[in-house]
């Protein structure tokens, strides 16, 4: 197997299908979700990462054709994240509306804590060492993003009487809806909590395993796990603040009550 913990011949391409076989069919009997949607979702990630690896050998050697990969992911980061938290499809009206502050939160999130890491000099200036670590930053980004605003939707459609009484009151319309909504916008961030509390007890996450594998030293593989799981961390709560701040503001719903 090399310098590799995953054997990429045949037999890894029969436990694929068997693991995805599996997840439709675990979905299914216990009807928590439809096969399809999970053969899919593999499918998908199964093609795409064929061509995302082909094109990041040409990616990393350069920062300009890094940097536009960047923007390709906070474009593909928006699309999911506006989708989870709308619950509309891509082509419902009013899209560019809900986008751009989807958008923003999203790239509020991610963007400052990889400037901070990239300018510090913690990480090279090299295409090698930027995409994965913005990869994973944008990609909680969005995690958090359409987690939160998910949940801000359900609640306001569940506590809409609360927040109502609440403008009765006076309340201006955004603290009427943070007041409802905020508890339930922190569950976004119980997952990279959690993963955050028990890394090395629980799990040895990627960057870990990943920088030993290198040949660096298990010291180096914890600074690296480290610096990934708190400026993750860091990108989720900003990113969770900033779209539960425009939901209140009635950027990102068109429902919110008045």
């Amino acid at each position: 197997m090399g310098a590799t913990i995953v054997d990429s011949g045949p037999r890894l391409v029969v436990v694929l299908v068997l693991l995805a076989a599996l997840a439709a069919l675990a979905g299914h009997w216990s009807g928590v979700t439809r096969g399809r949607p999970v053969l899919v979702a593999c499918l998908r990630a199964a093609v795409q990462l064929a061509g995302v690896s082909a094109v990041l050998l040409l990616v990393i050697r350069s920062l300009w054709l890094s940097a536009t990969f960047f923007t390709v992911m906070i474009g593909v980061a928006t699309v999911t994240a506006a989708g989870r938290a709308t619950g509309r499809p891509l082509a419902a009206p009013g899209r560019r509306r809900r986008m751009l502050p989807v958008a923003l939160a999203v790239a509020a999130g991610a963007a400052p804590i990889a400037a901070l890491i990239v300018v510090s000099g913690v990480v090279p200036l090299r295409g090698e060492a930027l995409v994965p670590i913005g990869g994973i930053l944008i990609g909680g980004a969005m995690t958090a993003a359409g987690l939160a605003g998910r949940r801000v939707r359900e609640e306001l459609a569940i506590r809409r009487g609360e927040v109502e009484a609440a403008l009765a009151l006076g309340l201006l319309r955004r603290d009427a809806v943070l007041e409802v909504t905020r508890p339930a916008a922190a569950t976004a961030l119980v997952p990279p909590l959690d993963q955050t509390r028990t890394v090395g007890l629980v799990t040895l996450p990627g960057a870990f395993v990943g920088v030993l594998l290198g040949g660096g030293t298990p010291f180096e593989a914890g600074a690296a796990q480290l610096l990934v799981l708190i400026g993750l961390l860091a990108t989720q709560t900003i990113a969770v603040w900033v779209m539960t701040e425009l939901v209140a503001r009635g950027r990102i719903l068109d429902d919110v009550p008045r």
